[in-house]
């Protein structure tokens, strides 16, 4: 059984590790960053194919105890890089760590590097060249205070980039969080959803996706692809199964609006390149005028936050109209804002029934569940006395 670590945005390993189950892993434990899990190598097309919550997908090769730079070259270097790669492709090595006692993370990587390097040079007189841009094949270690790990990345460019994206926002949501955003609020498909705030449309497009059985890795390119064991034909039966179980592109109950029509002309070409332009309805509206497509359903946005102090102050004059737009026009609906303005809770007065810390990349944000609840709680706890008496 060979051993992987999935990585993710942090705040959505559980959702991770439920996904994995459902692909057939085995030994799945949820740490903080990733999951670790276990399954034959093929197992790793699959993932990375099908998961919609993961950044990147790594293969664990090296694992064992360091005292020093010297302990981490040995091992990498009797790795048989050579059996997993040719020297003619570019390699890329990254090391992060927890409580390392080494004091510089770059030394580590050079000799990483170094290690992999002389193998090659040893075993066939040629070694790989270096791309940190582009590489063939990435290459990356982690350090706790006395245990390193050795990992080579399935994934190549992050499972966040679904190829699929052609315009994009000033702060763009990264899909991935998008996906897990969704899931944390119990969207399914069928259910009615709305941003209307949509941006570049990142939450339409993954909600699309979901609803149509799109899987998130079709139409690009992995890394395990250049790999010598790689398995061409059993890739190819996965890619068959994956476009042969889409569902008919017609009109669902997924809205999108936003009041910029930059911002809608973003969304339209995302949705267009990915083939779903006919998919979602689109509307340019101000949110605090716009009323609910159906009776019930699934708010998710993701409003603008200020970096400079004049839209700093327009946002605290917004948030308490939103909140009223939402109790207003949304009864019976539920609203998931994700917001890295922490401002927010206290400003659009209204009580957060959840709140789930999340990153967007390293920026820090929460995600709060708001249920419009007609007439207020006070109203139905009345109404709840009444009846009894």
């Amino acid at each position: 059984m060979e051993k992987f670590f999935a990585t993710c945005p942090r705040g959505l390993e559980p959702l991770l590790a439920e996904e994995l189950r459902q692909l057939q892993a085995e030994k799945i434990h949820a740490v903080g960053g990733g999951v670790e899990f276990g399954g034959i190598f093929s197992l790793c097309y699959r993932v990375n194919l099908e998961s919609r919550v993961a950044s990147r997908i790594l293969w664990r090769v090296a694992a064992g105890r360091y005292q020093s730079e010297d302990d981490i070259y040995r091992v990498a270097c009797a790795l048989p890089w050579n059996d997993w790669f040719e020297p003619a492709l570019t390699i890329r090595v990254d090391v992060s760590a927890i409580k390392s006692p080494l004091t510089s993370l770059n030394f580590v990587t050079l000799k990483i590097k170094d290690a992999v390097c002389d193998k090659f040079r040893r075993l066939s007189g040629r070694r790989p060249s270096v791309d940190t841009r582009q590489p063939d094949i990435p290459i990356q270690g982690h350090l706790t205070e006395r245990d390193f790990k050795l990992y080579l990345d399935t994934t190549g460019e992050p499972l966040f980039k679904r190829g699929r994206r052609v315009a994009q926002g000033e702060a763009p949501l990264r899909e991935n969080l998008a996906a897990g955003i969704l899931r944390l609020a119990g969207w399914l498909p069928g259910m009615p959803l709305l941003d209307p705030m949509c941006g570049s449309g990142t939450f339409l497009m993954e909600a699309a996706q979901m609803a149509l059985d799109i899987a998130p890795g079709l139409g690009r390119r992995f890394a395990f692809e250049k790999l010598k064991n790689f398995d061409r034909h059993g890739w190819r039966e996965l890619l068959r199964q994956a476009a042969a179980r889409q569902k008919l592109r017609v009109p669902l109950p997924i809205y999108g609006s936003d009041l910029s029509v930059e911002a809608l002309k973003a969304t339209r070409a995302n949705l267009a390149a990915a083939g779903l332009e006919h998919v979602v309805k689109l509307n340019q509206a101000n949110v605090l005028e716009i009323s609910a497509p159906a009776t019930e359903g699934v708010i998710v946005t993701n409003p603008p936050y200020g970096v400079r102090l004049g839209e700093q102050r327009e946002l605290a004059e917004f948030y308490p109209k939103l909140g009223d737009a939402l109790k207003r026009n949304f009864s019976g609906w539920r609203a998931y804002i994700l917001t890295a303005d922490m401002r927010l809770p206290k400003l659009i007065r209204l009580a957060a029934s959840k709140r789930t810390p999340l990153f967007n990349g390293p920026l820090e944000c929460r995600l709060f569940e708001y249920k419009m609840v007609e007439g207020g709680m006070r109203g139905k706890k009345r109404e709840e006395i009444r009846v009894k008496s």
